[in-house]
């Protein structure tokens, strides 16, 4: 009879997770917004170096780029991402990635870059940008197609501009940052207690 009683139990308390887990569907499609605005440090040369030639582009020279400059051009980027314009400013991670000429005629890349986060909220996550950038232009808007640890299945934009530029070989780049990630919902105990009940019968 015990016995009995102690089944009704964990089926009980099983519907119950059940039930938790499935009642507000609407909750699992929440997100929370993600704002952050950083300072990528890219030196394509010199001391201090964080960019470099992986390819050199087949293609013709760009006109519209200084000369040297030729369609196909692969950059390697390891760039230091910083809280303020200045490259002494405190560091907030890095910049790992490549950006490429993607136009014979104008000053575009094809940006496919990992921001890896090493302070503050976010530290040891990171987040996934890529896209189209027309340095030609003020603002250009490339996606947040991802990211990990507290960032995951992070979606978006960011607004990346050209801040200041240094020198010839040393360009800082805003990169102001406009996502979301979803919600974790509170059904996570109870995921654990449906399996653990569940592997009782």
């Amino acid at each position: 009879m015990a016995s009995s009683s102690a089944n009704k139990r964990r089926v009980l308390l099983f519907l119950a997770a059940v039930f938790v887990l499935f009642a507000s569907p609407a909750a699992s499609a929440r997100r929370r917004p993600v704002r952050l605005r950083l300072y990528m440090q890219d030196i394509v040369g010199g001391p201090g170096q964080t960019a470099v030639l992986l390819v050199k582009g087949p293609g013709p020279e760009n006109p519209s780029m200084h000369p040297g400059n030729h369609f196909g051009d692969t950059v390697a980027v390891d760039d230091l991402l910083t809280e303020g314009l200045s490259v002494d400013s405190a560091a907030a991670g890095r910049a790992q990635g490549t950006y490429m000429t993607s136009s014979m005629t104008r000053p575009v890349f094809v940006v496919s870059v990992t921001l890896r986060l090493t302070s503050g909220p976010y530290n040891g996550s990171t987040l996934v940008v890529a896209g189209r950038d027309d340095t030609s232009e003020p603002v250009r808007e490339l996606a947040v197609v991802g990211g990990t640890g507290r960032l995951r299945m992070a979606s978006g934009y960011v607004l990346w501009s050209t801040a200041r530029v240094v020198s010839p070989l040393h360009a800082v780049l805003e990169l102001d940052v406009h996502a979301s990630v979803p919600v974790v919902p509170r059904t996570a105990a109870a995921t654990k207690a449906a399996a653990m009940l569940a592997s009782d019968f």
